[in-house]
């Protein structure tokens, strides 16, 4: 009897360990990078915002803002948070 009431938990188990591989695992391991990422920026940085803002990084102040210049003159600050990709810098050394 309770070797039956083990065998009608066994899909269940087997679909958590399924969303946990297939599903959290990978979220988890890409807010893990996010944050690296944005740990990790500084000045003249390449990068796109969440809402499509292209600029270059000019200062990174306290807290969780940074300053960016996205045209001659002009810069805005945003929360590094919405950072949604550092853009790859082409190499000029050649």
């Amino acid at each position: 009897m309770a070797n039956n009431t083990f065998a009608q938990f066994i899909p269940l188990i087997l679909i958590f360990v399924i969303f946990y591989f297939f599903l959290i695992r990978p979220q988890q391991k890409k807010v893990k990078e996010h944050k690296l990422m944005v740990s990790s920026l500084k000045r003249g940085d390449q990068i796109i915002t969440a809402g499509g803002i292209y600029g270059k990084v000019e200062r990174v102040l306290d807290g969780d803002k940074i300053e960016i210049v996205i045209a001659d003159n002009i810069s805005i600050e945003v929360v590094k948070s919405t950072i949604q990709s550092l853009q790859l810098q082409p190499d000029t050394k050649k």
